[in-house]
């Protein structure tokens, strides 16, 4: 692409910094992070109704702050309606959890709110955090307060910011890891989080940094990733991966093939979000994400320009991962620690909880462990340090709240995102729909052992991953009623590959169950010798697949 070309797409470093689309001239009349002072001063006490329009669905984000979609009103109408006629005068509220870490204390905050303030409605995401519903604006402040009491904030959960930092919940525990990445996480979010350097970047950041061996927090659809590595001299450090995210526009995040330090970790990061930052495009929203930059440059450029303009040092070259340990990345079951003790992973139904449940679980932590929990990348949550004579008494403790650490195959790898319940964008339900196709499935397919991913999503955003589900839902209107686009075969791993999507093939809403069952059956029917439903769904007949 030539110069003239990227200046055209609004790149700062290149010169051109004038507001190219309402929300960079948003973001150029106020930064985000100023919003907070308002809510406290202004907001909180005339309510809804006098917040201001850039605040309401602009740079209230940089505080986690998203306003909820109106109860009542159909998926067809998701499009057609204003922002005002979509929302209610309620709001989301997302909570970070860097690294998915949580003590007891922390946990039963969360509980506390969502009770008190939400409804009881929460939700664990597959980022990591913990979604609330409901809030009203008056109640922020106690909110804030009390979450940041604990030491949790709200604070970049959304906006075009650097969001949630993911790292793997069993950092530091499992003996399999290739090194513990906490202080890594821990030293990001403490240099970087609110800096005003970077609450201004095109769209969103996403990032991952972790030395897991199973590759848990999916280091291929993020902006950036640190992926956990040895070098030829044995020493343990991070391979960096940029430009991942799925969306309307999928793509898989690259190499950029060098070797960082434990103690880079942190100016990496900032180098490559400064990268964005300045030469991210931002004349079109839809064009906005580190990954465009990322198709256009390619590894070897944008390594050079990293190098040059940010670090001032060159970084070695360095390998790539090994293999994961496994295709299972969600830590669920009984994982033993390196301490002896015992991680237990449990699997919620697509996320949803609820706050008095929340309460529960921090109850069950410190009665079998020591009050550690953590959240995982695919909406699941871990209790740590169970002793082995207390594991199944701990096992059972959860399952009598519907909390299972041995789930059937379709209760474990079942995902799905907020849907028309509260998400404004969305066309279709999704978590309730997902929990009556998980029952479905269990009734009809008792004997079904092979992992296979189902993931339900309510647009086209992806925020519940369908590209890479082996059983992608993407929601839409079919014949007037709620139904989905189906992508079949997605994976990530050593064979990422983005779902093969099944031309003009809908399925309704009321018949996904049915559906899914045909599939499943032409898989255990049509099924070489250890194929996975990924490679199956690749190569196998489209009229199977039908």
């Amino acid at each position: 692409m030539s110069r003239t070309a990227q200046k055209g797409q609004g790149q700062w470093a290149l010169g051109y910094r004038e507001p190219l689309n309402p929300n960079e001239r948003m973001k150029k009349d106020s930064d985000g992070l100023d919003v907070r002072q308002r809510i406290l001063d202004i907001y909180a006490h005339t309510g809804f109704d006098g917040i201001d329009p850039g605040d309401l669905r602009g740079r209230m984000r940089w505080m986690g702050l998203y306003t909820q979609r109106a109860q009542g009103i159909p998926g067809g109408k998701t499009a057609v309606l204003e922002p005002e006629e979509l929302e209610d005068a309620y709001f989301m509220l997302r909570v970070r959890i860097d690294g998915g870490q949580l003590s007891a204390d922390q946990l039963r905050v969360i509980a506390g709110i969502s009770t008190e303030f939400g409804r009881g409605v929460a939700d664990v995401t597959d980022r990591q955090n913990v979604q609330l519903h409901w809030i009203r604006i008056e109640d922020v402040p106690e909110i804030w307060r009390r979450l940041e009491a604990v030491g949790l904030s709200t604070t970049e959960a959304c906006g075009d910011t650097p969001r949630v930092i993911l790292g793997c919940p069993l950092a530091g525990v499992l003996d399999d890891e290739v090194l513990d990445a906490t202080p890594a996480v821990a030293e990001v979010v403490e240099k970087y989080l609110g800096d005003r350097e970077y609450s201004n970047l095109p769209r969103k950041f996403k990032s991952s940094i972790s030395g897991c061996a199973h590759h848990c927090t999916n280091h291929e659809i993020n902006d950036v990733a640190f992926v956990g590595v040895r070098n030829a001299a044995g020493e343990a450090g991070y391979d960096l991966w940029v430009g991942g995210g799925l969306s309307t526009n999928p793509r898989f995040a690259e190499r950029i093939g060098v070797f960082v330090r434990p103690d880079q970790v942190a100016d990496v990061w900032a180098g490559v979000c400064a990268v964005f930052r300045d030469y991210g495009y931002r004349r079109s929203r839809t064009h906005a994400r580190i990954k465009f930059l990322m198709a256009d440059w390619g590894p070897e450029k944008f390594r050079q320009v990293l190098q040059d303009e940010y670090l001032h040092e060159a970084l070695p070259d360095g390998p790539a991962p090994a293999r994961p340990a496994t295709d299972q990345r969600d830590h669920v079951g009984v994982m033993k620690q390196v301490d002896g003790s015992n991680a237990l992973g449990f699997a919620l139904h697509t996320g949803r909880i609820g706050g008095e449940l929340l309460g529960t679980v921090a109850d069950i932590a410190e009665q079998y462990g020591k009050g550690r929990i953590r959240t995982t990348a695919d909406q699941k949550l871990v209790v740590l340090d169970v002793p082995d004579e207390q594991v199944e008494d701990a096992v059972a403790a959860l399952a009598a709240h519907d909390l299972l650490v041995r789930p059937s195959v379709f209760r474990r790898q079942t995902m799905a995102c907020t849907g028309i319940e509260f998400c404004k964008l969305a066309i279709v339900e999704t978590k309730g729909r997902a929990k009556e196709l998980t029952a479905e499935l269990e009734r009809r397919l008792p004997d079904f052992d092979t992992p296979v991913t189902i993931n339900v999503n309510g647009c086209p955003n992806s925020c519940a991953r369908f590209q890479t589900a082996d059983i992608g839902f993407k929601g839409m209107v079919v014949g007037g009623e709620e139904g989905f686009q189906v992508h079949l075969g997605g994976h990530l791993g050593f064979e990422s590959s983005i779902g093969r999507k099944l031309r003009g093939h809908k399925v309704a809403a009321t018949d996904t169950a049915d559906y899914v069952e045909r599939v499943l059956r032409g898989y255990l029917e049509h099924r070489t010798e250890g194929e996975s439903f990924a490679a199956y769904a690749t190569r196998a007949d489209e009229e199977w697949l039908r």
